[in-house]
This record gives C-alpha cells, sequence and structure tokens, in this order.
C-alpha cells in the first residue's frame, strides 16, 4: 500500500524558506502574497489493511516525520482519499 505524507509549517510558525522562495519570485514579476515550504514523504506500506496502514502511518509521523510543536501534516493513501 502507497501513502503520502505532506508535511508544512503550521499557521503562525515563521517559514524562511517560503519567504525565500516570495521573495524571489516576485523579483521574477510573480504577484505572488504568501508561500510555505514543506516536504513530501512517498511511503511503501507492508500493512494488511487500510486501518493498519494509517495507524502506522500516524506513529511515523507522530514519532518522527513531523514536529507536531511546528509542523501539520496529512496523508494521502494511493486511492486519493486522506
Amino acid at each position: 500500500m502507497k501513502a503520502v505524507v505532506l508535511v508544512r509549517p503550521k499557521a503562525g510558525i515563521r517559514d524562511p524558506q517560503g519567504d525565500a522562495v516570495r521573495h524571489s519570485l516576485r523579483k521574477l514579476g510573480f504577484d505572488v502574497s504568501g508561500t510555505r515550504v514543506g516536504r513530501v514523504i512517498d511511503l511503501e506500506l507492508a500493512a494488511a489493511d487500510r486501518a493498519e496502514a494509517e495507524a502506522q502511518v500516524q506513529r511515523m509521523c507522530s514519532e518522527l516525520l513531523a514536529n507536531p510543536l511546528i509542523e501539520s501534516y496529512e496523508i494521502v493513501f494511493e486511492d486519493g482519499a486522506p
């Protein structure tokens, strides 16, 4: 089973990388008022079913993949359902 984890800085958390991207885009002439830079993590899971896979990925996120103090995350499974 495949899952994708999208990790982004939480609202209100400073995002220097996003600021740099926004500044560069504006210099190139794009009218961009805000940007946030995150990361994408593609996972291949050997879970028996969707519930087990979701529990595993939730645990991965809380223990390693995302810092819950400053980041939020979204999990999307291969079938497209969050």
